[in-house]
């Protein structure tokens, strides 16, 4: 994880930004009942079925007729209805598979550890990681924390009446969603005490109580409404509320370092909105890097024909991308990348031209045309349209945890005449081409004045285009002298 002996300073204003909220609840009825196991519940019904035969087998076929004598004296007794049951349980659970497989979202959910760390014989993931964290050398750093909106959560992950811990931004926040359907966001720690509102705390109304002596703050300005054993609530007694807005299926916070309202607002996607795309899986993974480092792939360009040509049959393993008995698969980009001008100066596109080819041979059905929108240092739009393949977004979300740790989320919406398995497979190559460059990440080194050639030109314009994310406040990492405390 990030060094104990890094000092991020946030600079906020005691006073909260006020920011509209939009609601949208429609899609939070919610994915998580629909994915709701049907693998477990065929396995239950197999079980049981099973059991059920294996019970009252003998009883069953005594009191059956004298075909059924027959059948069993021909030698198909206790063995047959072993294999029956066996049978059965099997095709339950089968049929299960297959409905996962062509209904339900995909979900791809990655520990820190889980991608981009090589580790030796004799050695866990877990041990390799933090070799790499210990030893690697982390270059000179921009500001850890840009300002801008930042995914924390996914709509249909918050239930009416329901409040969960997060960690954004080096903080912990409490985000809940009263029982009108509106979501907050407020620093997890109680004012009173410390105790953490999203640990065992409830809401209540718009409010969220504190599980320690149920003092209840209000979720639309921080506000302390109630504290049950006092005769009056003091007018200071408040806890820090977050800007935040729901949009586009996801819970967003604005971050300024020094406090200032929302300089601009994410856009919303309105086939999202009115229930044209629809929720069909997201990936997620934890990355050791700061956070200029995963946007900046953008703009370079170069990486893609090298990292990303391989098939996505390769893999994501550097060391066998390249293996020969994959190139019959390769990908082929045509990347172009531009800031945008006022007043969407804080935007900028990467608009690709993908192509594959099958044994040298090109395969024009499964050309695809992306436009990425950037908005703002942690949110991008993927916008896929195809004619056959149909069209979709990916909302790909960069979130600091701390200063060098990122959780990137990539959430996938699709037509919903489009079978599920369409988009499921397109957020499966996305999430195999995106843990390739997850291993450059977890173990490169940022360089502030890199060795560039005129075709890296674009790198430059991006560091450019990013600088204004950061403030003269912005806060940066310190470490101790000669030391890296982990």
């Amino acid at each position: 994880m990030a060094p104990a002996s890094s000092v991020p300073l946030l600079a906020h204003k005691d006073e909260p930004v006020r920011c509209s909220v939009h609601t949208q609840t429609d899609t939070s009825d919610r994915m998580d009942n629909h994915i709701m196991s049907s693998n477990k519940f065929a396995a239950v019904v197999g079980l049981g079925v099973s059991a059920m035969l294996l019970v009252k087998g003998g009883e069953l076929l005594d009191s059956a007729d004298i075909g059924s004598r027959t059948w069993i004296k021909t030698g198909f007794g206790a063995p047959a209805r072993a294999a029956v049951c066996v049978f059965a349980g099997a095709s339950l659970l089968a049929i299960g598979w297959m409905y996962r497989l062509l209904f339900c979202p995909l979900e791809l959910l990655r520990t820190p550890d889980d991608v981009g760390y090589i580790a030796e014989k004799g050695r866990s993931r877990a041990q390799a990681a933090n070799e790499v964290r210990r030893r690697r050398k982390t270059g000179e750093l921009p500001p850890v924390y840009p300002n801008g909106w930042y995914r924390v959560l996914d709509s249909h992950m918050l239930d009416r009446g329901e409040v969960k811990n997060v960690s954004a931004l080096g903080e912990q926040v409490a985000v809940f969603r009263d029982q009108d359907g509106k979501s907050y966001v407020v620093d997890s720690y109680c004012p009173h005490l410390g105790a953490n509102l999203a640990v065992g705390g409830r809401v209540v109304g718009n409010c969220i109580e504190c599980p320690f002596h149920g003092w209840q703050f209000q979720g639309s300005d921080g506000k302390c409404v109630k504290i049950p054993y006092a005769e009056k609530v003091p007018e200071f007694a408040k806890v820090r509320r977050w800007p935040s807005c729901e949009v586009n299926g996801q819970i967003l916070i604005w971050f300024h370092c020094d406090g200032k309202d929302p300089e601009w607002m994410v856009p919303e996607q309105q086939e999202i909105t009115k229930g044209e795309w629809v929720y069909r899986g997201r990936t997620e993974h934890f990355i050791n890097a700061h956070i200029e480092e995963i946007p900046e792939n953008a703009a370079d360009i170069a990486h893609l024909a090298h990292l990303h040509t391989p098939g996505f049959l390769s893999g994501v393993d550097l060391r066998y991308t390249n293996n020969k008995t994959w190139t019959f698969l390769q990908h082929d980009w045509k990347v172009q990348w531009q800031p945008e001008s006022e007043p969407n100066k804080h935007c900028s596109q990467m608009l690709v031209k993908h192509a594959l080819t099958v044994f040298g041979w090109h395969v024009p059905l499964l050309d695809v045309h992306v436009v990425a929108r950037q908005v703002g240092p942690g949110v991008v739009f993927l916008l896929f349209n195809h004619n056959f393949l149909g069209r979709g977004v990916i909302m790909h979300c960069v979130t600091p945890v701390e200063p060098l740790l990122q959780c990137v989320s990539h959430t996938i919406f699709y037509q919903s005449n489009i079978p599920a398995l369409v988009p499921k497979f397109i957020l499966r190559v996305e999430c195999i081409q995106f843990e390739r460059d997850v291993m450059i990440w977890n173990n490169k080194k940022y360089i502030s004045q890199p060795l560039l050639v005129k075709e890296d030109s674009a790198i430059l314009k991006h560091r450019r285009w990013f600088s204004q994310f950061y403030s003269e406040n912005s806060p940066r990492l310190q470490y101790q002298r000669d030391t890296l405390d982990f």
